[in-house]
This record gives C-alpha cells, sequence and structure tokens, in this order.
C-alpha cells in the first residue's frame, strides 16, 4: 500500500502536463454528469449483501440509523454510492482514497503530541481509487446536510461548490511544495478556529469552541468515570444498551480469550517504542460496543487496561474491518488483511495518526480481521445539524482543504492539478454531481423506507 502512486524520476512538469492532457479523454465537465443506469442494482440488495456478513440482531439498528434522514442515509449507504461512482466518468490519477469522504468522517482529534487536530477519521473503506470519488461524495454529504438542515437550494449548491474550488486551490499549493513540506502539513486546530473567525458568525464560532474544549476534557481518565466501575478488586465496564452491552458469560470468556490470544499479533503490528509502552497495561474488562451509521453490525469492542494504578486506565477500541466497497471496482487490489488495509490506509493519510492504532486477525470462530485504536481519547466532532448557510460553506472548505491534503499525501499532486486547471470548469462539474446525486440519494432513502416499513409491518 505504500508504493508512490506516480514515478517519482518523472519531472513534476510532465507529470502536469500528463494531467491536462487527460481531459481530451475525460473532459471535466463530464464529472457533472448523473443518471442511474437501467442495470443499477436496487440499493435494497446493495444493503442486504452486507447485512449478510452483520449481527443479525444488529440489522434493525442500522436501518433505524440510516433512515432518520437523507444525511444519515447517505452516510449509511457508501456501498451504494461506490457501485455508482464506479459507472460514471472516472480518471486514472489515484489515491488513497478515504472511500467515504462525507461531512461526518472528518474531526478533531489528538495527535502524538497531544495537540487537537482535524483531518479525516474514519477509514473502515479506506483504498485506492481515484481521486475524484472522494470529492463527489464529499461534495453530494454538504449538498445533502444542506437540504436536511432546510437551506435554500442555491445556498446547498454554494457549498457544494466550494468543496471543488478549495480542493483545487489547495492541490495547486501542494504540487508546487517539497514532499516533505506535503507530508508534515496538518491543520491545528487552533489555526482552524483562528481561519473561521472571518467566515462565520460570532453564534457559529461559540460552538466551535464549545467542542473544541470539550474535547480537550476527553481523556482516558475521563472515559474511566464514563464507562467503568469498580468492583471486587478490578474495573468492569457498565452497560448502556443497546450501544454498550455486557457479553453472556461464555462469549465473554471466548472473547476475553480472543484478546488475549490475539493482543501479541496486535503489539507486532506497533513501533518499538509503542510495544513498550502497551506492556505496561494489564487487561480488566471487554464488552461489546455498537458505533456509527454504516458500522453498525460489524463486531466491535471497548478493552479497558490500567497500568500501576487506578489512574492510568487504557481503553482500547476494536472494531471489526471488512472489505472496502470501493475494492470490487479497482483492478489488482485485493487486501488479505483487512485491519492491516485500513490502518496503512489511514497512517497514510492521517497528517498525525494514533499512536496505538494496529491491527490482528482472529482465530477460530472470530477468524475475522480487526483494526486497534484508541477509544475517545481527545476526539471529537462538529455538530453538521446546527450549521446555518454560512457555517457550512465554512466547513465544507475545511473538510476539502483536509481531504486535498490528504490526497497530495498519497497520490500525485501535479498530475491532479494539471488536470483541474485553473478555472472553475472541474468546481461546477462537482457541485452539479451534488446536486444530481443528491436527488437520487433522496430517491433511495424513499425507496428503503417504504421497503423497511412494508417489512416490519
Amino acid at each position: 500500500m505504500a508504493v508512490a502512486a506516480f514515478d517519482t524520476s518523472e519531472p513534476a512538469a510532465e507529470r502536469r502536463r500528463r494531467g491536462k492532457h487527460l481531459r481530451a479523454r475525460i473532459p471535466r465537465g463530464a464529472h457533472g454528469s448523473w443518471a442511474p443506469s437501467s442495470y443499477r442494482p436496487d440499493p435494497v440488495s446493495i444493503l442486504d449483501r452486507q447485512n449478510a456478513n452483520r449481527i443479525p440482531e444488529l440489522v434493525p439498528l442500522r436501518f433505524e440509523r440510516m433512515l432518520v434522514s437523507p444525511f444519515t442515509f447517505l452516510r449509511g449507504s457508501a456501498a451504494i454510492m461506490a457501485w455508482d461512482l464506479a459507472h460514471c466518468a472516472r480518471t486514472e490519477l489515484t489515491v488513497m482514497a478515504s472511500g467515504d469522504a462525507h461531512l461526518a468522517n472528518f474531526g478533531l482529534f489528538a495527535g502524538p503530541d497531544r495537540r487537537l487536530v482535524f483531518d479525516l477519521n474514519d477509514f473502515d473503506e479506506v483504498h485506492r481509487g481515484p481521486f475524484e470519488w472522494d470529492l463527489k461524495r464529499l461534495a453530494t454529504s454538504v449538498l445533502v446536510a444542506a437540504a436536511t438542515n432546510g437551506h435554500s437550494a442555491s445556498d446547498a449548491r454554494a457549498a457544494a461548490l466550494i468543496v471543488g474550488a478549495a480542493y483545487r486551490e489547495t492541490i495547486h499549493h501542494a504540487a508546487q511544495m517539497p514532499a516533505l513540506d506535503v507530508w508534515y502539513l496538518r491543520i491545528e486546530a487552533d489555526a482552524m478556529l483562528a481561519g473561521l473567525r472571518d467566515q462565520i458568525a460570532a453564534r457559529q464560532l461559540g460552538p466551535a469552541q464549545a467542542v473544541m474544549a470539550k474535547v480537550e476534557k476527553r481523556t482516558q481518565l475521563g472515559s474511566l468515570k464514563r464507562f467503568a466501575r469498580y468492583e471486587n478488586g478490578r474495573f468492569l465496564i457498565k452497560e448502556e444498551p443497546p450501544l454498550i452491552t455486557r457479553l453472556p458469560h461464555e462469549r465473554h470468556a471466548e472473547v476475553t480469550d480472543l484478546l488475549r490470544g490475539s493482543f501479541e499479533r496486535y503489539l507486532g503490528t506497533l513501533a518499538p517504542d509503542r510495544r513498550e509502552l502497551v506492556a505496561r497495561y494489564r487487561f480488566q474488562d471487554i464488552a461489546s460496543k455498537t458505533v456509527g451509521v454504516g458500522s453498525v453490525g460489524m463486531l466491535g469492542f471497548m478493552a479497558l487496561f490500567v497500568g500501576e494504578s487506578a489512574q492510568d486506565p487504557l481503553f482500547l477500541q476494536i472494531k471489526e474491518a471488512q472489505p472496502s466497497v470501493l475494492a470490487p471496482y479497482v483492478s489488482g487490489s485485493a487486501h488479505r488483511d483487512q485491519g492491516r488495509r485500513v490502518v496503512e490506509g489511514q497512517r497514510l493519510i492521517q497528517s498525525a495518526s494514533d499512536p496505538f492504532l494496529g491491527w490482528f486477525s482472529g482465530p477460530g470462530s472470530f477468524g475475522r480481521d480487526f483494526y486497534v485504536r484508541q477509544l475517545r481519547d481527545k476526539k471529537g466532532s462538529f455538530s453538521i445539524a446546527a450549521m446555518d448557510p454560512s457555517g457550512l460553506r465554512a466547513y465544507a472548505r475545511l473538510c476539502a482543504i483536509a481531504l486535498a491534503r490528504a490526497h497530495a499525501r498519497t497520490g500525485d499532486p501535479a498530475a491532479i492539478a494539471g488536470y483541474l486547471g485553473n478555472g472553475t470548469t472541474f468546481d461546477e462539474a462537482i457541485a452539479a454531481f451534488a446536486v444530481a446525486y443528491g436527488e437520487q440519494n433522496r430517491l433511495d432513502y424513499e425507496q428503503v423506507k417504504q421497503r423497511r416499513s412494508r417489512a416490519t409491518r
């Protein structure tokens, strides 16, 4: 996965020309078109195929979360959109794509230096793919979020248009930078907030500051008070059904054995200094944890460890990794270990990744792939539902900048910049696609909602 996406011996000017010449075969305006083909699969059938590999008891919860609104439906329907994107005009300019770059998959987290960073924060679908797939999904999510918030059609389109413009400007900037400078680029929270001051009203800035203050308090010790209780000489995770549940006794023993048996394999995926750190903690308890929208139904756990005292806890989240929704549509890209795919993709994309990020495969009845990360530690997101038009435009721009920086790290910014050009042709196309696909998403949402309603009567 770490192979360069372009020939590093080829001059940047030549790669830029190659990107520009690609316009003759794939015109930039072609990306604005969307119409469902006659052989487009039934959206319900795509979701049902995914659900076949998920915990049956949690499938109703997945639909419940998806069908709250067209925006939550978009969040949970990455597989549907992946099929559609693969059957649109596509370039050969590949990056390590998020695969699910919607607005809610960006947020704040602490880098290894404990400073807050804004970046992509969900990588279940990460996979190599054309750069525009991420961009189209991000712009569509902006359009759908605006419509869900009750913004006017013109405001919604304006926000989607900003996505293409901010991405293009950032890629052009990155194409002029040394590779090391691109690699070290990151959006620190303080700088992000300073940039927002000139773009949004004070009433919108206040909630953003409140989110940052709340994130700073999300420490491991705070998680211990929030999620655990002390009983009979050890810490136990508290139940919060249906999101956090104690496993049946026999299942608890099986999962505990899984963790103990797999922990050495997980440690082997960490850098030596991180292995030394994790080895200082001893296991306390594990519970099932359901998160997100698209992830509902996959196996997920939270595990609690403590160091030498109760003031030194460590919560790790263990999530099942299934094949990326992009995998069927990108040739020569199969990955045997899905946990490794997620972790290595995240490490490539993010400007600063969780130091405890690792993976392992489960034996026996747990013959699945998992990845591991810290739970909740200085992580947080902004309320998209509370954004007014100016706030959504500012946030859309921020997400597009973060996405462009991720693509510049893992793709060829010179070739992408050459393809995009300096005008607004591509920006307009992305906005047009967002408008058209936003309507398709609404139709799919209504169809699935009606089918679920009939099925549950």
